[in-house]
């Protein structure tokens, strides 16, 4: 199976362990307005790496976590129902990789490799 251009890794800061079930939404803007792209929800390893095509065109994209799926199956306060990460898709040749640091009250994020 081939890699998606764009990935994501989410982690429970709160569990210490994988965030694994959070679905995943890949978006494109297209003059302003959201066109979805793909979707995946996060393997045992809280990996989504099967989230659209091999290849992207540069352009602004979006991917968004549904946490409040992922906190209720988990049995956490839910505070952030959904955590969006918009990004510029500049170089094609490039994988871009979006980590989700999450936790009830707080998260984080960063490109990672």
């Amino acid at each position: 199976m081939t890699r998606s251009h764009v990935t994501s890794h989410v982690l429970d800061s709160t569990l210490g362990r994988p965030a694994s079930g959070v679905p995943v939404l890949l978006d494109r803007s297209a003059d302003g307005v959201w066109m979805p792209v793909a979707s995946a929800i996060t393997d045992d390893d809280g990996r989504a790496t099967s989230l659209g095509p091999a290849l992207l065109s540069a352009g602004t994209y979006r991917v968004t976590f549904d946490t409040a799926a992922y906190f209720e199956a988990t049995g956490q306060q839910i505070f952030y129902p959904s955590v969006s990460v918009s990004f510029v898709l500049a170089e094609e040749a490039e994988h871009y990789h979006i980590p989700l640091l999450l936790s009830p009250f707080a998260y984080s994020t960063y490109r990672g490799s």
